[in-house]
């Protein structure tokens, strides 16, 4: 991926009743079919005596690759609602394994809807979601009387504190969206009158936490 993208902040699951019916939402991070694949295989082991694995993941930078199965629920009430979950949080390389244990009580067509849609979304509440953030490295180097300006600052303006060392001076490495790069820099050497050194590293991915809204969760109380 070169992009900023959402993604789900950990693995995880979250548990739903709906109906007497069980349902479980595994929620993974994957970057490959196979992985996928091993993500599915690995909760079915895990609940073996679930009546449905229904699932799908989106994966590519353009999710170039979306699947999804209903594992014989009713065709389109289970793998495509869980995709659109997906696709409606904007998430990419993330895979939802919804597992069901069927209470007695049918839910209709529309209620499998639902009912597949709220497990996913909620699950992914639950789970939390973050924004990758593509972002550069700069490792400063202050002097004592000029580190808690430059701290201030960077408090001030939200920027990422990687590590701090404290020597003969004081080398802080910050993270950095790459679009505000050079500003920072100017900003920076502006502030301390350029009494700095200044050292441009890598290229990484850092998470940034974001809120999940509760409106993107569908309404099962009703068939």
């Amino acid at each position: 991926m070169e992009t900023d993208y959402l993604t789900i902040r950990a693995a995880g699951n979250h548990d739903l009743e709906i109906k007497k019916s069980r349902f479980i939402a595994d929620l993974g991070r994957v970057e490959s079919e196979a992985e996928a694949q091993a993500f599915i295989a690995a909760i079915t082991k895990r609940e073996p005596k679930a009546n449905h694995h229904c699932w799908a993941y989106l994966i590519g930078e353009h999710d170039e690759i979306q699947r999804e199965s209903d594992n014989g629920e009713p065709s389109g009430t289970a793998g495509v609602p869980i995709l659109t979950v997906l696709q409606r949080n904007h998430l990419h390389n993330t895979i939802a394994v919804v597992t069901r244990y069927f209470g007695g009580i049918k839910l209709g067509a529309g209620g499998l809807i639902r009912a597949y849609s709220n497990a996913t979304s909620t699950g992914i509440e639950a789970v939390g979601v973050v924004k990758r953030v593509r972002q550069r490295a700069i490792t400063l180097t202050v002097d004592y009387p000029n580190y808690d300006r430059l701290n201030h600052y960077l408090t001030e303006n939200g920027i990422t504190i990687l590590e701090t060392l404290y020597t003969a001076a004081v080398t802080l490495t910050i993270a950095v969206d790459l679009a505000a790069v050079e500003a920072t820099q100017q900003a920076i050497r502006d502030l301390l009158s350029d009494r700095l050194t200044m050292v441009l590293g890598d290229v990484d991915y850092h998470e940034v936490p974001v809120e999940i809204h509760a409106s993107s969760r569908d309404d099962v109380t009703n068939d």
